[in-house]
C-alpha cells in the first residue's frame, strides 16, 4: 500500500492548490500596492525615513514584478511545472506577507476616504461600479473586505462552483456579470482608483466619530459610509448539538466555504453525503453533491421543502424529481447529533430527532443567514432583524447608508418594511444607495426604490423563477409530474382578487417577463378554475 508521506503530501498540495494559491498572493499583492501609494506619499511630505522606505519601496516593485511573471507561467497551464510554481507562489505569499508587516510600519495609521464600503460581496461590487458611473475621483473610495478576493457573484458557489465538469472558477464570475455586466477584476478597482483593503475585518465601528477599526488597530475615516456586511450562516454549534464541531461538516457562505466543500467531496468519493437544510441551500446544494456521485439525504423539520416559498404542490415536483434522481429525502425531524470517527475526528453518523440514524462521510448544513449587523448595534435604528432604511437606503444617520442583505426598507408595491436576502435585490440596492448619494451632492432628487421581489434557481436540467408575494389563496397550472421528460408548469397567489405572485418552472425569457409583468401589475382574477386552465396564457396576454 502506498503511503502518503509528509514530503509528498505537501508537493501535492503545491500541484493542487496552485490556483487557489495564487489569487492570495494577488490580494496580498494589491494590498501592497495600495500601502506602497500611502507610503510615497507619506515619504513626499517626509513624514517617515527616507531610505528605509525607499528600499521597502524597491522591494515591493521587485515581488510585484516576480507575481506578474507567475501568472503568465500559471495561465500556460503546463502539468509538469505546477509543483515547481505551487512552491515558489508558497515562497512568494511569505516574502509579501512580510514586505506587508514592514510596510505597516511606515504606513498612516489613519487613514480617510470620503466614500467607505464595509463588506466585499455583491453589494460592494456593483456599489463600485455605480460610483464610476455617477462619477469618482481616484482615491475617493475604498472597499474594506474580510475575504482574500475582490467581490463575485456568491450564488455561483452552489450552484457551477461545484460542478464536477467544468467547474465555474475566479475570475470567471466576478461581479458585474451575473446581471450581464463587465467582470470586476483586481486590476479594475485599481485603474478606477478605488482602494480595495482584502483580508481586512472591522472590529469595531464608531458612526459618531465616522470611524472604523481594524484587528490590527488600523483606523479607516469616512464621510460617508455605506454597510453591505451581508449576512453569516447559522451554524448548528449556536444550538448546541452534539458534535457539531466534527470535522467534515460543511457550511456555505463564502469562496473559502466552497473550497473546503470541494476538498472534502474529492477526499470522499462515492461517499454518503447528508444534507441539513430544505431551503435554497439545502436543495442547491443536494443536487451538486448527487451530480458529484455521492449518495444523498436530505433531512429538514419542514413538511415540505422550500415552505417560506413553495406550495406543497410545487414542493411535491421537487421532491419526487429529487427522489427519481436518487435523492432520500427525510422530512418532519431535525438532528440531535453528529458521532465522529474516534481515530480522525470526521463525521460518520448523523442522529435524528425521531431515533433514526444516517451513514455520512460529509455533511452540508444549510439552516438560514442572520444579517451581520452587531458592528452598529445601539447607533443605528434596526427593524425586523435588520438596519431600517427609507427608500434610498438611507439608514437614521444622514452620513450612513445599508444595503443588500442587512437592509430593512420600505417594500413600496406592498407598503410595508421588509428585509430580503436575495442576490437580486443586493445588486439593485447597491446601484438605489449609490445614486441617492451622488443625488444628494448634486441636489437633484431620484425616484425612491421600487423593488419586485424576485427568486429563482437553477438545480439540475430544471430552472425556475418567482415574482411578487406569495400571499392569498394559490392555483398550479401545466406539467408538474417530476416523471416527465420535460416538465414544465406555475402558479399563481391570488389575495383580494388580485394577482399577487407568479411562479414558473421551465420558462422562456419571454414567458418569464410576462409573469414578471403580472406581478407588478397585480390584475384582477375572477374564477379561480378559469385561471388555472388559462395557466401561462393568462400572463401572456396580459
Amino acid at each position: 500500500m502506498f503511503i502518503w508521506t509528509q514530503p509528498v503530501v505537501k508537493y501535492f498540495k503545491y500541484y493542487r492548490d496552485l490556483e487557489e494559491n495564487f489569487r492570495n498572493l494577488k490580494s496580498i499583492s494589491e494590498s501592497l500596492y495600495i500601502q506602497k501609494e500611502d507610503i510615497e506619499q507619506r515619504l513626499r511630505e517626509k513624514q517617515i525615513p527616507e531610505q528605509e522606505a525607499r528600499d521597502w519601496l524597491k522591494e515591493v516593485e521587485k515581488i510585484r514584478s516576480e507575481i506578474q511573471t507567475i501568472e503568465q507561467k500559471v495561465g500556460e497551464k503546463k502539468h509538469l511545472s505546477r509543483v515547481c510554481l505551487g512552491k515558489l507562489v508558497d515562497e512568494k505569499t511569505a516574502e509579501a506577507k512580510e514586505l506587508l508587516r514592514k510596510g505597516s510600519l511606515y504606513e498612516s495609521h489613519v487613514k480617510f476616504f470620503r466614500y467607505i464600503i464595509l463588506g466585499g460581496g455583491v453589494s460592494a461590487g456593483y456599489a463600485a461600479k455605480e460610483f464610476t458611473r455617477q462619477g469618482l475621483q481616484r482615491g475617493e473610495l475604498a472597499i474594506i473586505s474580510k475575504e482574500a478576493v475582490a467581490p463575485y457573484e456568491r450564488p455561483a458557489l452552489s450552484k457551477g462552483y461545484l460542478s464536477p465538469k467544468r467547474p465555474s472558477r475566479l475570475p470567471d464570475f466576478h461581479v458585474c456579470v451575473g446581471s450581464g455586466g463587465q467582470r470586476l477584476l483586481l486590476e479594475w478597482y485599481r485603474e478606477e482608483g478605488i482602494s480595495l483593503f482584502l483580508n481586512t475585518e472591522i472590529v469595531k465601528a464608531d458612526i459618531s466619530s465616522k470611524a472604523l477599526t481594524t484587528s490590527t488597530g488600523r483606523i479607516f475615516k469616512y464621510q460617508t459610509l455605506i454597510i453591505a456586511t451581508g449576512s453569516t450562516v447559522i451554524k448548528l454549534t449556536d444550538f448546541g448539538v452534539k458534535g457539531a464541531d466534527a470535522k467534515n461538516i460543511f457550511y456555505l457562505r463564502e469562496i473559502s466555504d466552497a473550497n473546503r466543500l470541494i476538498e472534502g467531496v474529492k477526499a470522499k468519493r462515492k461517499g454518503k453525503a447528508v444534507i441539513v437544510g430544505g431551503g435554497y441551500i439545502g436543495l442547491e446544494v443536494g443536487a451538486a453533491m448527487r451530480i458529484n456521485n455521492l449518495d444523498v439525504t436530505m433531512v429538514y423539520p419542514d413538511t415540505w421543502c422550500m415552505p417560506r416559498l413553495f406550495t406543497s404542490d410545487i414542493a411535491a415536483f421537487y421532491e419526487g424529481y429529487y427522489a427519481n434522481k436518487g435523492i432520500k429525502i427525510v422530512k418532519g425531524t431535525s438532528v440531535v447529533e453528529f458521532n465522529a470517527n474516534s481515530n480522525n475526528g470526521e463525521v460518520k453518523e448523523v442522529t435524528l430527532k425521531d431515533g433514526k440514524v444516517l451513514q455520512a462521510d460529509i455533511v452540508v448544513v444549510g439552516i438560514g443567514g442572520r444579517p451581520l449587523t452587531s458592528l452598529f448595534k445601539g447607533q443605528v435604528v434596526e427593524d425586523k432583524g435588520g438596519i431600517k432604511t427609507d427608500g434610498f437606503f438611507k439608514t437614521s444617520i444622514s452620513s450612513v447608508y445599508a444595503i443588500g442583505d442587512v437592509a430593512t426598507f420600505p417594500m413600496k408595491m406592498y407598503d410595508e418594511m421588509r428585509r430580503v436576502e436575495h442576490v437580486d435585490h443586493a445588486r439593485k440596492s447597491a446601484e438605489q444607495a449609490v445614486k441617492a448619494i451622488k443625488a444628494d451632492e448634486y441636489g437633484v432628487s431620484i425616484e425612491e426604490y421600487d423593488y419586485l421581489p424576485y427568486f429563482y434557481s437553477r438545480i439540475f436540467d430544471l430552472s425556475w423563477k418567482f415574482y411578487g408575494d406569495n400571499v392569498g389563496e394559490t392555483v398550479i397550472f401545466g406539467d408538474h409530474n417530476p416523471l416527465s421528460k420535460e416538465p414544465k408548469f406555475g402558479s399563481y397567489w391570488i389575495h383580494m382578487g388580485k394577482v399577487k405572485g407568479a411562479f414558473l418552472e421551465g420558462g422562456t425569457n419571454e414567458e418569464n417577463e410576462a409573469i414578471a409583468k403580472v406581478a407588478r401589475e397585480q390584475p384582477r382574477v375572477g374564477n379561480l378554475e378559469e385561471l388555472a386552465k388559462e395557466g401561462l396564457s393568462f400572463a401572456l396576454k396580459a
